[in-house]
């Protein structure tokens, strides 16, 4: 299963390798929304909550679905500016039908849903849609969409307030350490594409990362099938400190691709009893399962938003599900009459570092 995003004819030098501090803080924020996903920034993560304002904390909390299971678009610049005024300044200019479609899509879970469709924004049924699968996430993310749909331009400036006083709070002072770092990779990918073109350049960004024998696209190994094109765009590559282990692509319609990947490399793996290998990889052993442990990987959801997102029929996704949390791969909670799944990392892990990163690549 891969992303391809088509570079048909493009130059060199419309792969852009830049460094973004809006993207970084929103690596950061993701740490600190999922902490269970780096746990060598756990001790991090525990620092700045414990040192956050009481009214800064409240407000990541009411925003977190923009940045803890997928990133909204927007806060993954495809033009990354030299500060993060800046860089909020261009989010500004987006029109509220793209900020609200964009933000729905990371609090709603599944991008199908709203691009492409009539604007909720305009249209009461698409409207209703959306608020009823914020409802199937939860009561933060249902109040997070009315408000959101109700006012866009009170809660885009409330975002960009919170974002603001993440950088006065912890961003600012950890962004000229993170810049010196982004700074000597950047000089690395850059003085490849130079010298040797894309090929070698794509190849150290990450083994995930690779050029088309025919060098018509760039394949991203990631457990999904899908394509986008970038042969009008280009693509812009982020790097970030905060990110490993994951491999963020951004390929909505309407956007030019983004990759940000980690520029750190992963600890070792601890080893494996064969006894746990072996219940849990028989476990996997389907792909449908892979598929909905990646989508799991992403956060919590239902039975009927995973039958929705791949389509299939809910009982064919309660058998899957059954046999994942017989191998203890899965944890759940009930919320009103929704039951949500959710990966069980600690579990996960013990299954090695490789199948890990790949399902939350």
């Amino acid at each position: 299963m891969t992303l391809r995003i088509d570079i048909t004819g493009l130059p060199a030098e419309r792969l852009r390798f830049a460094a973004s501090p809006l993207a970084e803080l929103t690596a950061m924020l993701h740490v600190l929304a999922e902490p269970g996903h780096h746990p060598r920034l756990a001790g991090w993560a525990a620092n700045v909550w414990a040192g956050l304002p009481p009214e800064l904390a409240e407000r990541l909390r009411e925003a977190e679905f923009l940045w803890r299971s997928s990133r909204a678009d927007f806060l993954v610049p495809a033009r990354p500016r030299q500060t993060l005024t800046e860089e909020l300044d261009d989010v500004d200019r987006i029109d509220d039908e793209t900020y609200v479609t964009s933000a729905l899509t990371t609090t709603c879970g599944n991008n199908r849903v709203f691009f492409g469709a009539p604007s909720p924004l305009a249209d009461t049924t698409a409207r209703e849609r959306a608020l009823e699968r914020a409802q199937a996430r939860g009561a933060l993310q249902e109040a997070f969409a009315e408000r959101l749909l109700a006012d866009p331009a009170t809660v885009r400036a409330r975002v960009r307030h919170t974002l603001e006083q993440c950088a006065e709070t912890f961003f600012d002072a950890a962004w000229t350490g993170i810049a010196v770092q982004l700074a000597t990779d950047l000089r690395l990918k850059n003085d490849l594409l130079k010298r040797q073109g894309i090929r070698a350049a794509l190849a150290s960004v990450s083994g995930a990362v690779t050029l088309a024998p025919d060098g018509d696209r760039i394949v991203v190994d990631k457990l999904q099938d899908k394509a986008t094109a970038a042969h009008s765009t280009g693509v812009t590559f982020l790097p970030t400190v905060f990110g490993r282990p994951h491999l963020v692509v951004i390929h909505a319609p309407g956007w030019r691709p983004v990759v940000q990947y980690p520029v750190t490399e992963p600890s070792p793996s601890e080893p494996v009893p064969l006894e746990t290998v072996t219940l849990r990889l028989e476990a996997l052993a389907h792909p449908v399962r892979l598929r909905l442990l990646r989508t799991l990987a992403r956060g919590p959801h239902t039975t009927g938003e995973l039958a929705h997102a791949w389509e299939l029929s809910p009982p064919e996704v309660s058998r899957h599900l059954a046999v994942l949390r017989r191998a203890g791969l899965l944890t759940s909670r009930r919320h009103g009459r929704y039951v949500h799944y959710s990966l069980n990392l600690p579990e996960m892990t013990t299954l090695g570092t490789d199948l890990l990163a790949a399902v939350l690549r």
